[in-house]
């Protein structure tokens, strides 16, 4: 256990020191946004893109792993769907804390984690519980808000939903990657250099990006906050953990990889839907502060577990 913690060790200081910097304001909000502009459209972009490229997509889509990861997430969901609505809040505000109990930073945090930790082998689990954390649960969100709010299901909901995900560098970037690894187009070696010079700028960028972020933040509803992150941190690998393990006998590596993933603290994306629809940013914000801190222990925990460490 000590040895994995101080694996992780570095990963939680780079997250530190960005919040020392954010909170001393030498690295300002604007300074914290183009950082994560960069990261996003860029380092982290590139990465993703050379993993995808570089995987044969069997070893990236599996309908096992997929069926195991959407059972356990929905689960988690649906329970904190229900604690919400048992507090008497809104439907688009039990859908914002449904989100944040099982969607963790895969992007900026669980990728350039658990690729070093665990190998890159690890990197097609993760593209895997990106794409459907992207993918699914983004728009299960916006249509409980948008139902909520009595627009329905419209065309352009559904135009909305497309222009989002297509606008999506992540998405797009796996996306072009696995149209490489299917049409078994090998990368020319200057390409695959410069991709992977990018992508190593992802690790150290989005970890400092994260912590000058949560300079910010505030733990308010600091109740909910707590509930959230022991439902993100706790509840959500554990039942993941069950549905692969014993429901649908993932392969045991690839099932590791995605417990860890599901260790993941509460991601910043979840914010930013909370902002843009104006339900509950502050409650969010606190579960991310809490989540990110906890995680420091709770997810050293877990890759012990996992590794056998």
């Amino acid at each position: 256990m000590l040895a994995i913690f101080l694996k992780t060790l570095p990963f939680f200081a780079l997250i530190g020191l960005g919040w020392f910097a954010g909170r001393i304001r030498f690295f300002p909000e604007a300074a914290t946004e183009w950082l994560t502009r960069f990261v996003f459209y860029f380092a982290l972009s590139a990465m993703l893109f050379r993993f995808a490229a570089t995987l044969p997509v069997a070893e990236i889509f599996d309908i096992r792993f997929a069926l195991a990861y959407l059972t356990g997430c929905v689960a988690v969901y649906l329970l904190a769907f229900v604690v919400a609505l048992a507090r008497r809040v809104s439907l688009p505000e039990a859908a914002v804390e449904a989100q944040c109990s099982v969607i963790g930073n895969t992007g900026f945090l669980g990728v350039p984690l658990l690729v070093v930790l665990l190998g890159e082998a690890a990197a097609g689990p993760v593209l895997m519980v990106l794409t459907i954390d992207l993918i699914v649960f983004s728009t299960l969100i916006t249509l409980i808000i948008t139902w909520a709010r009595g627009s329905g299901f419209s065309p352009r909901v559904a135009k909305d939903l497309a222009t989002g995900l297509v606008r999506n560098p992540m998405i797009v970037s796996m996306a072009a990657g696995l149209l490489v690894s299917a049409a078994s187009v090998k990368l020319a070696a200057p390409v695959e250099e410069f991709l992977t010079i990018l992508g190593a700028a992802a690790t150290p960028g989005a970890l400092f990006a994260i912590g000058a972020s949560l300079a910010t933040r505030s733990a308010e509803r600091l109740s909910v906050a707590l509930w959230l992150s022991f439902a993100k941190l706790v509840l959500h690998p554990a039942a993941v953990a069950v549905a692969a393990l014993f429901l649908f006998d993932v392969q045991p590596f690839a099932a590791g990889v995605m417990i860890a993933a599901a260790a993941l603290p509460v991601a910043g994306n979840v914010y930013i839907l909370a902002r843009y629809y104006g339900v509950a940013p502050q409650r969010v914000s606190a579960s991310i502060l809490v989540s990110t801190m906890a995680s420091i222990v709770t997810v050293s925990l877990v890759i012990a577990w996992i590794t056998g460490a």
